[in-house]
């Protein structure tokens, strides 16, 4: 036992292994082994199921169900992908059954031919000495009658009276009857071969009249469904199966026709009504024309070709009539909803045919599909073109949705309700109703799969809005190519950043949530995308694929990132340059310092107004950006980021630093540094400094402190300590915030002067480092 158990786990691991290996292949060559000729499935069980563990069972049946599923989607893509071929092949076989039909009719005619004319030689043959006789007898045209010639001609007269009675059972049961006594009398030769010609000729003749008064009688408009199931069974009976199931159809189509041409007479409004009772009508019929051919025909494939073919037919041209009244227009209306509906109403009628098994809706999708598309791409453009007319009287002050519009959350209570619905300014609360409605209407429409091509439209609009907001900003920049776009502009602060709380708010929430009605379609499309494997270990999260609902809120982020930025571009170029044009943040404010007396310490006018900016705007964000202050510190973190960023990137600023005719002396070193050092405390306490400024603030401060040193001064012997930079830059926090002023610092002993005359000599001594200076002077 001991030594069978490896042989049992190497076993079993070889399986487990062949199994993974497999599932990794593709279709065709997964079903190879089961196409095989001689593939026996007892000893395909018996192979695989040899020493298996309990749970490599599992896995196995796992695997083959599986494997069924998907060889049914395989078998149902090449049925659609070859379907008009399949279609026109079956046309063929039914015209060819026809003329084999037609060919055994004229075979029997033939074989009945021979076989009187040899009848008669037998006879000549047996007794010649009748010969003369019989001649005689057959030129004599006053001859009695023979008992067969006189029950013939009374058969014929009874024939004549049913079938102008038309009494097709009764008529159909005397040509049996005929035919069978015409046959006993030749077997008997009790007839000659000229009367039997004569017979036989006379019985085909009177079954083609009976054919044919039963196919008018198909064709007329008041026949009942009793009675053409009725004709259509004695048609077939009769031999003419195939021209049986073509007057079938043709009497259902007639019938079709004439209810549906009612219908639109009668009719003067096109809307949901019309559509329900058009489908009704449509699908109704082909359902009874399905249940005639199988109650007659079964399950003979010809024809079951021919009323698929049919029913098509019969649906594309219903497909053509809604086109005409409904679609059409509303396709170009915009009307999503009226499409919706029509496409919702037409798939609900269609999925009940489904049970006989008639699956029409990929021809409904097909014929459907380009107007829902383009009344998608309408409601689309009238959503960008609401939004541009409305953003030119957008006033950009946020406020609650006004009554009428739909809300986010339960009716029960409109006080607090009326609470928690976002603030937005009028054009955003429109331009999200609008979505909405768009969003709402194009989730039913799950099989046509347009919650793809939805949600692309959804993210193009967002960012024709945020481009609209991007040109509310005064100053924007309009490329020469681009159309003028005519808005509202956003003068003050406060209605600046109405712009960002607009588009911060639609993107990290509304939108996504209105589109979580369709992103479970598209992770459902890309889940069965993908063949269900066996759970991935942690070597495969490289391969997994994205979540589509995830990057689809990733690319509307990026849009509000375009308009922060072109936010923190205008306030910092407010900032930073005059309107003239010229630069307040320029070397000549640090080298100038040391032509004259030491000053005040104090952070320089152009930061003191970065803080006081910064400061104004924490306080709207406050009350702007509630529940969402994550992305007010960030805008606060790109505006510092930004001014500074232009500052360590300024050319003209650090040649003339570095190389320009007046150098950076030590007052002005000493000035540089406390700026810097006042914009990371002042972040830093609004808790918006971020790894990346802290860098650039240290890389600046170093090539400072570099610039200082090339003109042959020690730095570090004139800079104080950091506990002095720290605690001016603290004072001025205070005093541009009015909890403090210069005369109560005064009076506390803490004033800048006071601060450097009071400490130590070691501050003022060239031979010693503060702590950040020798920092900078080790890198």
């Amino acid at each position: 036992m001991d030594s069978k158990t490896p042989i049992d786990i190497s076993h079993s691991s070889s399986l487990g292994n062949s199994l993974e290996f497999e599932q990794h292949l593709p279709l065709k060559d997964r079903l190879k082994s089961f196409k095989s000729t001689h593939f026996e499935p007892d000893d395909f069980v018996t192979a695989k199921c040899h020493a298996m563990t309990e749970k490599e069972v599992k896995n196995l049946c796992s695997y083959l169900l599986e494997l069924k599923r998907a060889s049914a989607e395989e078998m149902r893509k090449s049925v659609y992908a070859n379907y008009s071929a399949f279609i026109r092949t079956s046309k063929e076989i039914i015209d060819l059954e026809g003329q084999l039909l037609s060919m055994r009719n004229l075979l029997s005619t033939q074989a009945a031919l021979v076989h009187g004319l040899s009848e008669g030689v037998l006879v000549d043959s047996m007794s010649a000495s009748h010969d003369d006789y019989d001649d005689e007898d057959t030129s004599d045209e006053n001859r009695p009658l023979s008992e067969t010639e006189k029950w013939f001609a009374e058969f014929l007269d009874t024939l004549e009276v049913l079938l102008a009675e038309r009494r097709v059972n009764e008529a159909m049961a005397a040509l049996d009857e005929g035919e069978r006594t015409v046959y006993k009398a030749v077997d008997k030769r009790t007839i000659t071969r000229a009367a039997f010609l004569s017979f036989q000729t006379t019985i085909n003749g009177q079954r083609q009249r009976l054919v044919d008064q039963i196919a008018e009688t198909m064709l007329q408009p008041s026949i009942g469904a009793d009675e053409l199931r009725s004709a259509v069974v004695a048609l077939k009976k009769l031999g003419d199966g195939p021209r049986a199931h073509t007057l079938l159809l043709r009497s259902h189509c007639q019938k079709l026709q004439s209810n549906m041409k009612n219908l639109n007479s009668s009719t003067t409004s096109y809307g949901g009504a019309y559509i329900t009772t058009l489908s009704q009508i449509l699908f109704r019929f082909i359902a009874q024309a399905a249940s005639d051919s199988l109650a007659v025909f079964s399950e003979d494939h010809a024809y079951t070709s021919e009323l698929v073919t049919w029913a098509v037919k019969q649906t594309e041209a219903y497909a053509l009539l809604l086109k005409r009244h409904v679609l059409a227009s509303a396709a170009a209306a915009g009307s999503l909803s009226v499409a919706a509906e029509c496409v919702h109403i037409c798939l609900g009628h269609c999925s009940l045919l489904e049970a006989r098994g008639l699956c029409l809706s990929p021809v409904l999708l097909r014929l459907f599909r380009p107007f829902v598309e383009q009344a998608l791409s309408c409601n689309l453009r009238r959503i960008e073109q609401s939004s541009c007319a409305l953003a030119v009287a957008d006033d950009w002050f946020l406020l609650h949705p006004t009554i009428g519009t739909r809300p986010l959350g339960s009716a029960s209570s409109l006080p607090s309700l009326s609470a928690n619905q976002p603030k937005l300014s009028s054009s955003a609360h429109r331009f999200n109703a609008m979505v909405q409605e768009l969003l709402e209407d194009v989730a039913p429409l799950e099989t046509l799969q347009l919650d793809g091509p939805a949600l692309e439209g959804v993210l193009q609009v967002f960012n024709s809005y945020v481009n609209l907001l991007i040109h509310a900003l005064p100053g924007a920049v309009e490329s020469e190519e681009e159309v003028p776009i005519i808005v509202s502009m956003a003068e003050t602060e406060a209605q600046q950043m109405a712009l960002l709380a607009n588009a911060s708010l639609l993107a990290d929430e509304l939108l996504p949530r209105a589109g979580m009605k369709l992103l479970p379609f598209q992770q459902g499309q890309t889940n069965r995308s993908m063949p269900e494997m066996t759970p991935r270990r942690g070597s495969d999260k490289q391969s997994r694929v994205p979540d589509p609902g995830r990057e689809w809120k990733r690319r509307l982020q990026r849009s509000v990132e375009q308009l922060r930025d072109s936010f923190c571009r205008l306030h910092a170029l407010d900032l930073i340059f005059t309107e003239d044009g010229d630069t307040r943040l320029n070397a000549q404010m640090y080298t100038c310092m040391d032509e004259s007396v030491e000053p005040e310490w104090f952070p320089s006018p152009i930061l003191q107004e970065l803080f006081a900016k910064l400061t104004r705007m924490a306080n709207i964000a406050t009350d702007m950006f509630v529940g969402r202050e994550r992305f007010a510190t960030i805008l606060l973190m790109r505006l510092t980021e930004t001014v500074i960023l232009w500052l360590s990137d300024d050319q003209n600023f650090w040649a003339e630093i570095e190389e320009g005719p007046r150098p950076l002396g030590p007052l002005g070193l000493q000035q540089f540094y406390l700026d810097m050092q006042f914009v990371l405390l002042f972040a830093s306490q609004g808790r918006y400094l971020s790894r990346h400024l802290h860098q650039v603030i240290k890389n600046i401060i170093a090539r400072a402190i570099e610039a200082v040193h090339a003109t042959g001064i020690d730095p570090y012997s004139v800079l104080p300590e950091d506990d002095w930079f720290a605690e001016v830059a603290q004072i001025a926090i205070k005093m541009l915030i009015g909890k403090a002023s210069f005369s109560n610092v005064e009076e506390d002993g803490l004033s800048p002067t006071y601060s450097m005359s009071g400490k130590s000599p070691s501050i003022h001594s060239h031979g010693s480092e503060t702590n950040l200076a020798h920092h900078y002077r080790e890198q």
